[in-house]
């Protein structure tokens, strides 16, 4: 038995995918537009337009964007048409929803366009701690794809791996 160290992991045809890899750079940010609201409930048509126009929109200029009511009010669709019309020439993307909400169409799109036949045949394994905040919703997408052209697939470190799926012989 020699001394030597080796490395079975690195020297293995294992594939590890790791999401943050994809994490697309920009703001992640909340417009709450209760602020637009008399007494933070009641939208007034002529006082919530022109706090559409007053607002600094170039403020989101390569952003994403959770547009928000933080109150229990009624907000009509033609407000969050106008407050769209608004951000669509800064924000990179937003949404009519919370930040998760954000997150987890960012990640559906990013998923979207993973090119999954690289991984054909292969194992693969799904690196699951990241520094970024990477939602439960991608990688259940992200298994939906990869399921049906790998060989095995797993999640975590290659050193500490949770086995999710392998091919029937």
């Amino acid at each position: 038995m020699s001394g030597e160290i080796i490395n079975r992991v690195a020297n293995s045809k294992l594939i590890t995918l790791d999401l943050e890899d994809y994490y697309p750079s920009g703001d992640r940010v909340k417009l709450d537009i209760s602020d637009w609201l008399f007494e933070g409930i009641i939208l007034k048509e002529k006082d919530f337009r022109e706090s559409v126009k007053e607002h600094d929109w170039s403020a989101y200029l390569n952003s994403y964007v959770a547009v928000v009511c933080s109150t229990d009010a009624i907000i009509p669709s033609w407000a969050y048409l106008l407050i769209s019309a608004s951000l669509t020439p800064f924000a990179k993307k937003f949404v009519i929803g919370d930040l998760e909400l954000l997150e987890n169409i960012i990640f559906q799109e990013v998923i979207a366009t993973i090119p999954v036949d690289q991984f054909e045949g292969a194992p693969v394994i799904i690196k699951g701690c990241s520094e970024k905040n990477i939602p439960n919703s991608a990688y259940a997408q992200l298994t939906q794809r990869l399921v049906p052209v790998v060989k095995s697939l797993m999640f975590g470190e290659a050193c500490s791996s949770v086995p999710l799926f392998k091919k029937k012989s």
